[in-house]
């Protein structure tokens, strides 16, 4: 596990909003033999534009995977994902339409309506 900033963590960020709201995420979850969860940002093949964003609550942080410091809570990504994200920021956005996390990627040619799936040239 890495802990240290790379390049790979100082082109992926995380905003204050993102932070906030997964640290307000965390400290609802029960307490776990596991240590406390780490969000993980992965991009699977998929959706409606060729790509899409995965986020859930992972305990086991892989050996490659690449540690980013959100506030006090993680950020865990894997390197093929990190691939993808070089240069976007996760964002958690609360409007009308609701509250989710969304990843503002430069990479992205193009985006769906639902923000959760792009495509890339």
């Amino acid at each position: 596990m890495s802990t240290s900033p790379s390049p790979a963590t100082e082109s992926f960020r995380v905003s204050d909003a993102a932070a906030k709201r997964l640290r307000e995420i965390l400290d609802g979850q029960p307490a776990s033999p596991a240590g406390e969860p780490a969000l993980r940002v992965s991009v699977l093949a998929g959706g409606c534009n060729g790509f899409q964003y995965k986020f859930a609550l992972d305990s086991d942080t892989a050996p490659d995977d690449i540690v980013i410091a959100a506030g006090t809570a993680r950020v865990l990504v894997d390197p093929a994902s990190m691939d993808l994200l070089a240069g976007a920021e996760l964002d958690f956005n609360d409007s009308l339409m609701g509250a989710h996390f969304t990843v503002r990627n430069p990479n992205a040619a193009s985006s769906c309506g639902c923000g959760t799936s792009f495509s890339v040239e």
